[in-house]
Parts: C-alpha cells; structure tokens; sequence
C-alpha cells in the first residue's frame, strides 16, 4: 500500500470512528466474535455484500451509505451485549439474527419482546428505538454530536436529547426517556 493509500485508510477509519464511535473493523470484529459469525454471515444479516463489508472493514470505504444495514448494525450490538450479559441464549441469537436480516431497518423485536403493553399503546423501548432510527437516518453520529454540541451553550436539554438518542445506546435512552416523563 502506498503513502496515498495509507493516508485514504486512516482518514476513512477516522470518519468511521466520528460516525459509529470506532472504525468499522474494530466493530465488524466485535460483532463476529461476540456473536459467533464469519465474515460471509456477518454480510448476509447485515444485507451487504461481502466485498463491500471487506471493504468497510479495511476502510478502502468510510460509510455505510444504508440507513437500513446501519440500524441493522445497531440491533447486532444490542444483541451482541444481550448475549454477553445472558439474557440472550445463542440459540435466541440466531433466531434474533434471521429476524434482524429480514427487517428493513426499522425496530426489529423478538416474539418474546413486546411492542405494545396491554393496552395496546407502544412499549417504552420501542418508542425509543423508533427516534433513534429517525434521527440516525438523517444523520451520522458524529454530525448529531456536532450539531449537538453547538447547541449545548444555549440550548442544553436538546443538546442532551440528540447526544442521547441520537449517538447513545438504546438503554441510556430508555432510562433519558422515562426520567422525563410526568
């Protein structure tokens, strides 16, 4: 690889790392030891193909120009984290991956996730879930904690709500959004 090249990978990792919190190697990586995947498995759910996943990982490409696979790559974190902590079998895994396939980027829940309470109004988690996906559609996470940090001086709760939802973990805006309601 040339200088030229080199130069191209680390600004693409860099890019990577303001947009999805670390370059999409470290993440891809992360995702296929933690869930038990190959490369090839890990392209099929996300709904890449594998050259282009190679090349995400390798940062010859920085984004994900989907904002279906970039949510799809946020429900294989949660799930990944859910399989660390237990309370995900990899039996459940598999199943959640098949599920997270075949979505379209929306909120992907499992048959034992409830998306409504018993009065049928939607659950907490999936309200959340449902202004994450928005908000990250129509910008990475790095452009969200930009314009978030231009407006914390005059503006701080917004500040807090687009760093919440709109780079944060779905559990820290769970706990965001219930601590504000009345």
């Amino acid at each position: 690889m040339d200088a030229a090249q080199q130069e191209a990978t680390a600004r693409a990792r860099e890019l990577q790392r303001n947009w999805y919190g670390e370059p999409l190697g470290a993440l891809f990586r992360k995702l296929i030891d933690d869930l038990g995947l190959n490369q090839a498995r890990l392209a099929g759910v996300l709904g890449l193909s594998a050259p282009m996943l190679s090349q995400l990982m390798s940062g010859q490409r920085a984004k994900i120009g989907n904002p279906a696979v970039v949510q799809r790559v946020q429900l294989l974190q949660e799930l990944a984290g859910q399989v660390a902590d237990g309370s995900v079998s990899a039996a459940e895994a598999t199943d959640r991956m098949d599920e997270i396939k075949r979505s379209q980027g929306g909120s992907v829940l499992s048959n034992t996730t409830q998306t409504t309470n018993s009065s049928g109004a939607p659950t907490v988690k999936r309200v959340v879930r449902e202004i994450q996906s928005l908000l990250r559609s129509v910008a990475a996470a790095g452009d969200i904690i930009d314009a978030a940090d231009t407006l914390a001086p005059s503006h701080p709760e917004l500040a807090e709500f687009l760093k919440v939802y709109g780079a944060g973990r779905t559990s820290d805006a769970v706990a965001h959004y219930q601590s504000h309601q009345s």
